[in-house]
């Protein structure tokens, strides 16, 4: 029972932090939506794709860092701990400067890639300028959040989030409803709230580690084998994730060749997989911290019994989201659209919602266990035999099944994944 509760400490405030995200998503869009132009939600929505691919990209600063810490957290070594931090810290500052000083071609090459309308792209110009500001505080809280989750401390984060978006909002609705302004207003609540998020984080920082501030010695943040090991770990985090985007691009854009109707279906059947996803993510984090505990103390009866009691979870959530999808998912696309035909499409699709849980459960639980382990190689290799099974069943059902056949391949993607880390395991 005491694991138990340790794995559900640290899970339920990460579920906490991720489900702030869509709720930001949707006060962005709303607000948009009472600008007085369509343009203005397409530039929301493309400039909000494009700021998710640039910082998913970049999301092994949190899983590396995360790993890296719980480890020596088990260790009891506080010189790495603050060590692992440091190149993490230092890693994001220089991944900021460069997008900062490439911004102009990196704009310019997305927006030649997406392909918007002249008004949706002169817009979305508009909000990227500004919210590119925010990079730097938003790499360095990658970095900080992946270092208090190693710590095994999932409320710090929890707090900052819901700081940063409450602040998110209210800037905006204040920049755009009380100072008249635009779009810009509210990207430029983006980026204060970014800074006001890194600045609350480095304050419970203050507050509740600087004990450790001695430990930070810059020769060994510098050591060129400790940051050969540093890139080298993340290296296969940055491929994963390419892998990944790539995936999930493809899925949008197959979607959309299938037409209107289907990109509608397909928008709506993914956010099943994205609530499910918020959920599995904070066991996911739960994993990352005690795994990486229990290897840095060489507490072989801590890994397995983490790791056993994490597929318990999994199978009791698999069990949960499926009987809740069953039950509720055609009321559930009734309230994500009101237009019958769209709905009435997507209920033909809806069995593919409730293979969701038990087609991806092992990958999130696995995932977790592997960045505690830092075995970043199997993470890529997974995610590598996935994306081959993904575009293969793709081309061999979407002639036969059309949009059902990209539904069947997308599954499988994540089934091939956890069933290859499971492999890979006990190999």
């Amino acid at each position: 029972m005491a694991l138990n509760r340790e794995i559900l400490r640290i899970a339920l405030p990460s579920i906490l932090s991720n489900i702030t995200v869509p709720l930001l998503g949707l006060a962005d869009v709303a607000l948009t939506g009472h600008l007085g132009a369509v343009a203005y939600l397409g530039a929301i929505a493309v400039g909000g794709m494009l700021f998710n691919v640039i910082y998913w990209m970049f999301s092994f600063l949190r899983m590396g860092t995360s790993g890296h810490t719980a480890q020596a957290f088990g260790r009891n070594d506080p010189r790495d701990i603050m060590t692992g931090l440091g190149r993490s810290v230092t890693a994001a500052l220089g991944i900021s400067a460069l997008l900062l000083l490439f911004r102009h071609p990196v704009g310019w090459l997305a927006l030649h890639l997406i392909r918007p309308s002249d008004a949706v792209a002169s817009l979305a110009l508009l909000y990227y300028d500004i919210c590119i500001w925010g990079a730097p505080a938003a790499l360095l809280l990658f970095a900080v959040t992946g270092w208090y989750i190693g710590m095994q401390n999932a409320r710090i984060p929890m707090w900052v989030a819901i700081v940063q978006n409450v602040v998110n909002i209210s800037l905006s609705v204040f920049f755009v409803f009380v100072l008249g302004m635009k779009l810009e207003g509210v990207a430029l609540g983006t980026v204060l709230a970014q800074y006001v998020g890194l600045a609350v984080a480095l304050a419970f920082w203050w507050a509740r580690y600087r004990h450790l501030r001695g430990e930070l010695v810059w020769r060994d943040i510098s050591d060129i084998g400790g940051m050969l090991r540093f890139f080298r770990t993340n290296k296969d985090l940055f491929l994963r994730t390419l892998c990944l985007i790539a995936i999930h691009f493809f899925f949008i854009s197959a979607g959309a060749g299938f037409g209107d109707t289907a990109l509608a279906v397909n928008t709506m059947l993914m956010q099943f997989f994205m609530l499910y996803s918020y959920i599995m993510d904070g066991f996911a984090f739960a994993g990352e911290a005690i795994v990486g505990r229990a290897v840095g103390a060489c507490d072989k009866v801590l890994y397995r019994s983490t790791v056993r009691r994490l597929f318990i979870w999994g199978a009791c959530m698999v069990c949960l989201f499926t009987a809740v999808y069953a039950l509720a998912g055609p009321r559930f696309l009734f309230f994500l659209s009101d237009d019958a035909g769209v709905v009435s499409a997507a209920m033909a699709y809806q069995p593919w919602t409730l293979l969701i849980p038990l087609c991806s459960v092992a990958t999130f639980v696995w995932d977790g266990v592997f960045i505690g382990e830092l075995n970043t190689r199997g993470m890529l290799l997974a995610m590598a035999s996935g994306l081959v099974a993904f575009f293969a069943l793709y081309a061999w059902w979407a002639p036969l099944y059309g949009n059902h056949g990209l539904w069947a391949a997308f599954l499988s993607y994540l089934a091939v994944r956890g069933l290859t880390q499971t492999v890979y395991k006990f190999l």
